[in-house]
């Protein structure tokens, strides 16, 4: 049975970051992501875990300036060294908060360079980070993202980032499948998820169109699950989608799920 994890970014914002953690625990979540913590403490975060006995499953690399619409920066040549930077600490996080996975949103294609530039600079960073991340026991996931909520964004398709990790030729890189995103640029959620389950480390969700939870919008849902499962995947699946109204009032999609 697919095991399902809570975003905290996403959900239960009508708390604070640091109270979401009882509220996800409440729910019957064991496991919770987020994209950033670097706001806060580790020593914050960690207490949160422990005292609501969950598992943090995944968090992002810092990815620039996220209030100014940056989302990474993996493939900009000028911040090399602010990458790997990032990358660092991500890791200070990560062993602190018992976290074995680590995605990278690589940012948006910056104009006037070349193709080669931009995806020699993108190609040299994940080698860093998949070799640094591996040392520590830690994977990194890379994640295609939909234009039209990220206009430019440079990796939109589950191919791109498969011809990336071609490239990168490095054991520890990872696909993390955003079946919301993914169901925006191509469609063929089952096909793709038969062909590339051993390259998928982790999945994230939300029902299109609006972003809201399961049954919503027009993913079938209820066969997606099933399908997973019988695909043999084992990992976590992220809620990270917007509650369309009270988180709470809005996860009787889940509770099957969480019983």
């Amino acid at each position: 049975m697919p095991k399902f994890n809570a975003n905290l970014t996403m959900m239960y914002n009508e708390v604070e970051f640091l109270d979401r953690f009882e509220r996800a625990a409440n729910s019957g979540f064991k496991g919770v992501e987020f994209l950033f913590p670097y706001a806060y403490s580790k020593e914050e975060i960690a207490e949160r875990l422990q005292k609501h006995g969950l598992e943090l499953v995944l968090h992002n690399l810092p990815a620039g300036v996220w209030d100014a619409g940056e989302r990474g920066i993996a493939v900009l040549p000028g911040r090399v060294g602010e990458f790997q930077e990032g990358v660092g600490q991500a890791i200070e996080y990560a062993k602190a908060l018992g976290c074995r996975q680590l995605n990278c949103l690589v940012g948006k294609t910056p104009q006037g360079l070349s193709r080669d530039k931009i995806e020699g600079t993108l190609v040299d960073n994940l080698k860093f980070a998949a070799g640094a991340l591996e040392e520590e026991g830690i994977r990194l996931l890379v994640e295609p993202l939909n234009s039209q909520d990220i206009p430019g964004f440079h990796i939109v398709h589950c191919a791109d980032a498969l011809r990336i990790f071609e490239m990168v030729n490095h054991d520890n890189v990872w696909l993390q499948y955003d079946i919301y995103h993914m169901q925006i640029m191509e469609g063929n959620l089952t096909k793709t998820v038969r062909e590339n389950i051993d390259r998928i480390a982790h999945m994230q969700l939300a029902d299109n169109p609006g972003r809201n939870e399961p049954g919503t919008g027009e993913i079938n849902y209820t066969n997606l699950f099933r399908f997973i499962d019988e695909a043999g995947y084992d990992g976590w699946i992220g809620c990270e989608y917007r509650p369309a109204g009270v988180t709470e009032e809005g996860l009787g999609w889940i509770e099957p799920y969480l019983a």
